[in-house]
């Protein structure tokens, strides 16, 4: 008689990446890039909220290691016996662990001419290495937003008086051009004036939440557009 032996091949090396979000982790921005392109490659990731900062768990592939190596992300080379432990760690602890299918499509709200430096949104994304779309205005009445996941808002008056910066920039060059820019879009929309459409844009916008979008704003846009929304 014959006895067929068939051989298996040894799993040998790591299966997966962690990557560490705690004090190990030497770039914080460029490992947010890592997981974001990641997912927008196709792969599927894990975020462990509470464990190591937020880590984030990733297939062992030869590009994402490379990217890594590249950019300077900190990570963990895991092995199925490793991550089985950290599994029950984060099942016996206040952690969680949330499954990440695909990257989210990011658009930013500022003005054509805005310069680089005055947005440290733009600035963290193009560093981290980040995919993203610029609008304002006009693509938002249109109803662009419908487009995206995450909407992000930097420094802008949402009641239209622009009054942050009209105390003590109203004479200069830049601030009176960025005026008629938004006089001409509010024209060209119907609106009468600035705030009428600033108000437009506000309600878009949390509509755009309603359905389930995600809006993240920092500086004067939060309070503006509160009143922006309530003033209708």
């Amino acid at each position: 008689s014959l006895t067929l032996v068939v051989l298996l091949p040894a799993m040998a090396g790591a299966q997966h990446l962690l990557v560490p979000m705690d004090d190990d982790q030497s770039n914080q921005l460029k490992a947010y890039g890592l997981t974001f392109n990641a997912l927008r490659d196709g792969n599927k990731a894990e975020w462990f909220i509470n464990y190591r900062g937020g880590a984030y768990l990733l297939p062992d592939l030869p590009d994402l290691r490379k990217r890594a190596t590249l950019d300077g992300v900190s990570f963990e080379a895991l092995d199925n016996g490793r991550l089985a432990i950290i599994r029950a760690e984060i099942a016996a602890g206040n952690m969680d662990a949330i499954s990440l299918e695909r990257a989210p499509k990011i658009a930013i709200y500022k003005p054509s001419k805005s310069p680089p430096w005055d947005d440290a949104v733009t600035l963290a994304l193009q560093y981290a290495g980040i995919d993203f779309a610029s609008l304002y205005d006009e693509e938002v009445v249109a109803g662009d937003l419908a487009k995206y996941d995450w909407l992000h808002l930097h420094h802008e008056d949402f009641t239209g008086q622009q009054n942050k910066l009209y105390l003590g920039f109203r004479d200069t060059p830049w601030f009176i051009e960025q005026r008629d820019v938004a006089m001409a879009s509010a024209r060209k929309l119907n609106f009468p004036n600035i705030p009428a459409m600033k108000k437009a844009v506000a309600e878009k916008m949390r509509q755009f939440v309603e359905r389930g979008g995600f809006l993240f704003a920092m500086c004067g846009a939060t309070e503006t557009l509160s009143l922006a929304i309530a003033a209708q």
